[in-house]
């Protein structure tokens, strides 16, 4: 499921526009919390599902309660994604539970820690295991009851969590709403479409995704995702299914069989589909009474839009509350950018809060979907618009158009065996087909495989929301073929983009072998959210082959043509969803205008002072890169995050800035990298006063928000995207240098969400170098690492302090410091409370570590000097003595006089015990900021 994560809220505007937003009013998202306080409770519970109820499972579970409540709270069920665990959604279960839920996690059968088989979300087995979760809730008095053995209840869960959502309902009366996320309809359909509207049992094969959810080493282990996502395949861990059956692994062997014998002949069996089906919320739509929002993919060739256009329309049937929400992401798109998270995690609170908690207005049940609006520099990712329609217009649109295609008819070959076979998409990674035609290419359509029928360039944007539909006709010499159709964006340099990587794929039967007495077949696209844009061109492509389905294997020269003149493309004509603040209507135009112009010369004021004061250098600080003095950072509220600041961080340093919990180190980093405003005080970048916009940034690079990265991409796409849309040119970058300097080796060409979490913080630290700034600024650089990648991450710091370079870097590992700063600087409650070279801070130390000649020998003298406390070996030649109120010139003495050689003396203290010396028992602060 879409992580549902805390954003940060952007601090208060200057006073004008402030007013302006009190004028023209705001459009807020929905401010989970930060670090709301839970407890939870781990157990094993047993259930005992099976067709008779009396089978015995052990199901892995966290409750997550929250700490502030008063009573009992109601409830949520959450379920993970095929191939997780509970532990893939711990993160939504935090902020659930400090929305004030009581959420249950749990690891479905046959992953994970969990006992059990895989019997893909059956009725019998993985739903009455959810059914006996929900009695074990009804059971707890910290959850709400509408009745005895009735909880109140939510279910939340994505892809193959979500189906379990909508079968669980329709087969639970106690469901009290439900959220499904990128979820199925049919899952026979899904593995074996027909875009012709035909039975699955002549469907294609969808062999690429199918190896990946049926395919016995999936079913094997437990993957540690952090999404509900894990349908991708990566990282699958076979590790718990070591003495299963390597060609089942945890399925069920009605489920193994019947994927063997599909995967083998490429077709399925009406028993086949009737196993499919047995878990498909398809089949009992019509029971599901909970109010459901559907939330579904726009980038998802797995379970497509479709798939939730069928499940909306067949609940809504019955008169049951139904929203449905698309997203740009997906299967094959991940979580989508941060304004698509933002409004998803809103419409999932808002809908849980009225339909589970009884608390707000019932919810519109209208639609809101999201098209790719741009790239954003600052959180370095993908935008995109929000757009919503009072009504769901379902697949069809509010309106079509019909865009004229044109082309002869073609002959297109089938390979033997299937093989070349185009490549449009790969089991999440989507469409490769905007890489491959960057040259020029048609994406992985190849040559002689395929037709091409094509538009004039258009006159006008075209924004396509819903599926197209278009009609062929083809002759087979053997009355039978399976095409793929495609609907192509072309731009006006030739670059061709299959939106989403989706392609409809197409059986016939009964086909002649000349095509002038072929009859039409209308064939119906995925649907698709894609602004096509004046001047580029519309393109339909017929091909034979396609890597991620099954083919017939047996050569054969079909033709196609087009029947009519083009193709009918949907369209929505809604309103968009305001993200930060919307005008009120026309009659405040005039007002709204005047302020405006106010807050335009207010802007251009303060830009001129801070050009003003931006040129001016202080000659003093001019080699130096970094200096804070007297800064003071208050809130609105009154707390003080930081009272008195100061200190410097000079070339060729790697600074510690330490402190306890709330002490104010993260704010001194946001106002150093601008993200907000000091109340007092001043900082220096080489001379040059630190304001907003200020040239001298570009010699700054920093980490403090944490990395994010579009997961579709390499590491090295990353970083040239990131770098382009900073404005600056190629040439400076630094690419090959950042690389190398942050250790990513032969990875930079791998998609992130290969990434492990320390390889994506590495990467973090590579963009955070480009262009080699001469300050490089990092917030808890290990945060997440092993122990060896946090060895790792030390020589990259040390590394990078060379050459007249400095870093200035946050932790609370302060073993870390010690060894990889030079200088460390102590704040606590918003004041520096020591700072300076590391071994200064450190100072002296009543333990010290001996390296001794004879270490019998030194022994029997410490122990005759009362000034001694303790004497311990350490290795072969060496002494830890603690010489308690003796000074150590006078025990070396000693021991010289005794005829003891002291190679070495070194004190013993760390930077641990000078840090807990200097801040006390203050170890959790206020709260930072």
């Amino acid at each position: 499921m879409p992580a549902i994560r805390s954003a940060r809220l952007r601090r208060a505007l200057p006073a004008a526009a402030v007013a302006l937003a009190l004028l023209v009013g705001a459009a807020v998202w929905l401010a989970w919390p930060e670090s709301a306080a839970y407890t939870t409770r781990e157990q094993v519970l047993t259930v005992r599902s099976g067709p008779a109820g009396d089978e015995p499972v052990d199901l892995d579970t966290t409750l997550y309660l929250p700490a502030d409540r008063s009573g009992p709270v109601p409830a949520v069920l959450l379920a993970h994604g095929f191939g997780g665990t509970k532990q893939s959604v711990h993160t939504d279960a935090e902020d659930l539970a400090g929305l004030g839920y009581a959420v249950l996690a749990y690891t479905a059968r046959g992953f994970g820690r969990s006992g059990g088989e895989i019997h893909l979300d059956s009725p019998d087995y993985e739903v009455r295991d959810a059914q006996r979760l929900l009695d074990w809730l009804a059971a707890q008095p910290e959850v709400r009851k509408d009745a005895d053995g009735d909880p109140r209840v939510g279910v939340v869960g994505g892809s193959y969590g979500g189906g379990l959502a909508l079968l669980l309902a329709a087969q639970d009366q106690r469901v009290d709403a439900i959220v499904p996320m990128i979820t199925w309809n049919d899952l026979a359909r899904s593995f074996l479409p027909e875009s012709t509207g035909g039975d699955p049992v002549d469907g294609v094969f969808k062999k690429g995704w199918a190896g990946l959810f049926f395919g016995g080493s999936a079913g094997v282990g437990a993957l540690e995702g952090d999404s509900a996502l894990e349908e991708s395949g990566a990282g699958l861990d076979l590790g718990e299914g070591i003495g299963l059956d390597p060609t089942c692994g945890r399925f069920a062997r009605d489920v193994c069989e019947m994927y063997q014998r599909t995967a083998t002949s490429g077709r399925a069996t009406p028993e086949a589909v009737e196993l499919l089906r047995r878990s498909s919320p398809a089949t009992v739509l019509d029971r599901i009474k909970a109010p459901t929002l559907l939330i579904q993919g726009e980038a998802d060739t797995l379970f497509p839009l479709s798939e939730a256009d069928a499940n909306a329309r067949g609940i809504a049937a019955n008169g049951t509350p139904v929203r449905v929400a698309w997203f740009t992401g997906g299967h094959d798109g991940g979580l989508g950018p941060q304004s698509d998270r933002d409004r998803t995690r809103f419409l999932t609170a808002q809908w849980l809060d009225h339909y589970v908690k009884g608390e707000g207005e019932a919810p519109a049940n209208s639609f809101t979907w999201s098209r790719v609006a741009g790239f954003n520099a600052m959180d370095r990712g993908l935008v995109t618009n929000g757009y919503s329609v009072d009504d769901y217009p379902g697949l069809t649109g509010t309106t079509t158009q019909r865009v004229t295609v044109g082309g002869p008819p073609q002959p297109i070959a089938n390979p033997p065996g299937g093989n070349p076979a185009a490549i449009s998409t790969l089991p999440g990674i989507g469409s490769l087909g905007a890489a491959a035609s960057a040259a020029g290419g048609l994406g992985g359509d190849l040559p002689g495989q395929h037709a091409v029928f094509q538009s004039q360039p258009l006159d006008q944007a075209v924004d396509i929301a819903g599926a197209p539909t278009v009609s062929i006709r083809a002759a087979s010499p053997t009355g039978e073929a399976v095409l793929f159709v495609k609907l192509y964006d072309v731009a006006e340099d030739g670059t061709a983009t299959l939106p989403g990587g989706i392609v409809a794929p197409v059986r016939l039967t009964g086909l002649p072998t000349d095509l002038a007495q072929a009859r039409a077949v209308t064939v119906t696209l995925p649907a698709i959210v894609r602004r096509v844009e004046a001047g580029h061109r519309l393109r339909v492509v017929v091909a034979t082959s396609d890597q991620s389905y099954a083919t017939p294997t047996e050569p054969a020269l079909y033709t196609v043509a087009l029947d009519g003149d083009g193709v009918t493309v949907p369209t929505i004509a809604g309103e968009p969803i305001p993200t930060t603040a919307v005008l009120w209507r026309w009659v405040l135009a005039g007002l709204v205008a005047a302020v405006l112009l106010g807050l335009a010369v207010v802007i251009l004021v303060v830009r001129r002072r801070h050009r003003r004061a931006d040129s001016s250098i202080v000659e003093e600080y001019a080699q130096t890169p970094l200096v804070v003095r007297q800064l003071r950072k208050e809130y609105a509220d009154g707390f003080v995050a930081v009272s008195n600041v100061d200190f410097t961080v000079a070339r060729g340093q790697v600074v510690g800035l330490l402190g306890p919990n709330g002490a104010g180190k993260t704010t001194t980093l946001r106002v150093l990298m601008g993200l907000t405003q000091p109340s007092g005080g001043e900082i220096f970048v080489f001379g040059h006063r630190l304001v907003p916009g200020s040239p001298v940034l570009s010699r700054l690079g920093a980490l403090v928000e944490g990395p994010g990265f579009l997961p579709h991409l390499s590491g090295l796409e990353n970083l040239k995207a990131y770098w382009r849309a900073t404005g600056r040119p190629e040439a400076e970058a630094r690419l090959d240098e950042a690389i190398e300097i942050a250790g990513l080796g032969d990875s930079i060409h791998r998609k992130i969400r290969k990434y492990s979490h320390g390889m994506k913080q590495r990467l973090a630290i590579a963009q955070a170098m480009l262009g080699l700034p001469e300050l490089l600024v990092l917030d808890e650089p290990t945060d997440g690492l092993d122990p060896p990648q946090i060895a790792e991450m030390r020589r990259v710091l040390k590394r990078y302090a060379t050459d007249g370079r400095a870093v200035l870097v946050s932790s609370h590992l302060l073993a870390e410091v010690e060894q990889t700063c030079t200088h460390a600087v102590v704040v606590n409650k918003g004041e520096i409370v020591a700072s300076g070279p590391v071994e200064e801070i450190v100072g002296d130390s009543p333990t010290v570590r001996l390296d001794v000649s004879d270490v019998d020998a030194a022994e029997a003298v410490l122990d005759r000097l009362a000034g001694v406390r303790s004497v311990a070996t350490d290795g072969s030649n060496g002494l830890v003595v603690d010489i308690n109120g003796t000074a150590r010139s006078e025990v070396v003495a000693e021991l010289v006089r005794a005829g003891v050689g002291v190679d070495r003396v070194v004190p013993r203290r760390r930077l641990e015990d000078a840090f807990l010396a200097l801040v006390g028992d203050n170890s959790r602060g206020s709260g930072d900021r």
